[in-house]
């Protein structure tokens, strides 16, 4: 199965949804290629949104409370993070990781990072910080990023998912180009929507300007 993944760190869904498919998969015993597409909520220089004193958020996160239940994720909805972190950087690393053979390991120290012990994954000593912990060297990771080793290839993956994919919002999945839209981010959803090709709603995500 090969899975589109359209996501942002900052982006509570993102992360539900991440550990849903992953569970997902493994209790359907599929073997599944996911491809992670990087989409900024807020790309530079937009002014960055306060989401921890916004009560509208606050109330739509509630929804994921049950699923982060289920999938044992203790995470800060939303996080004390003021304001939301740029992820510019964070995909800048993922690029580093995934060339050392570490991108999903720290792709998902990342979210965790952000949304469970709520660091600012928008500074490069954080990141390299959690790269060091997956295993990559943070001299030369911290050396990359300040050199912007791989600004350009970040930017075009961006610039493609807003201009070509062009989701309403993130996350956004497909699975053998099937959209998946997700109502309550949980296990048995997630095992519904990769069942029934014809599964689909009005979703709960992620856009810039909201939820």
């Amino acid at each position: 199965m090969e899975i589109l993944f359209i996501s942002d760190y900052v982006c509570p869904y993102c992360l539900v949804a991440k550990e849903a498919l992953h569970r997902a998969l493994r209790k359907l015993g599929t073997e599944a290629h996911i491809t992670y597409q990087p989409y900024e909520l807020t790309p530079e220089p937009k002014e960055r949104v306060d989401t921890y004193h916004d009560q509208r958020r606050r109330a739509n996160y509630q929804i994921l409370e049950e699923p982060c239940r289920q999938l044992e994720l203790d995470m800060k909805l939303p996080p004390k993070i003021i304001p939301r972190p740029y992820t510019r950087l964070a995909f800048e690393g993922w690029y580093y990781a995934c060339d050392h053979g570490r991108g999903e390991e720290y792709n998902d120290s990342v979210y965790r990072a952000y949304f469970i012990q709520e660091q600012d994954i928008g500074e490069i000593t954080v990141l390299a910080a959690l790269a060091e912990q997956v295993g990559l060297d943070p001299g030369d990771f911290t050396k990359a990023l300040e050199e912007g080793r791989y600004t350009e290839k970040e930017r075009q993956a961006v610039q493609y998912a807003r201009e070509v994919l062009k989701p309403q919002g993130v996350p956004t999945i497909y699975a053998d180009g099937k959209k998946l839209s997700l109502n309550d981010y949980t296990e048995a959803e997630m095992l519904q929507a990769l069942n029934d090709a014809s599964f689909s709603g009005p979703g709960h995500f992620c856009g810039p300007d909201g939820c």
